[in-house]
């Protein structure tokens, strides 16, 4: 359970830096509470996509990532960005991602931020 809080931290600190240096990511809110809730909620709908979606993605493009020794990896991850922004739009959850190649670069600094968060965050290991 602890991981799990903590993964969904380091996504939402994660998806706010996305927000922040991005344009075309929108977060809207009343409020920064307001805000912050969204931005939990996104992680989650991220998370829940990561864990049921990106595997099958995975081993669908195995041959792709071969091919261009892991660089698919950053669409793969725009995807994902993608399907959140869709599936965040059907719960009328205030996220929105314009476009695929801002969602290419917003995937690459969520990964990197996420990385970064879960090196400094505590972990059960």
């Amino acid at each position: 359970m602890k991981n799990f809080v903590v993964k969904t931290i380091a996504n939402a600190g994660a998806l706010a830096v996305a927000v922040w240096l991005l344009d075309k990511i929108a977060l809207t809110g009343d409020g920064t509470a307001r805000k912050v809730g969204t931005l939990i909620v996104v992680a989650l709908v991220f998370g829940l996509v990561n864990f049921l979606v990106k595997p099958v993605v995975k081993v669908l493009t195995f041959p792709l990532f071969l091919l261009t020794l892991g660089l698919i990896t950053l669409v793969v991850n725009a995807l994902m960005l993608l399907l959140t922004s869709w599936v965040c739009g059907k719960l009328e959850v205030s996220f929105h991602v314009e476009g695929f190649w801002t969602a290419v670069l917003g995937g690459l600094i969520i990964s990197v931020v996420s990385w970064a968060l879960h090196m400094v965050l505590p972990d059960e290991d």
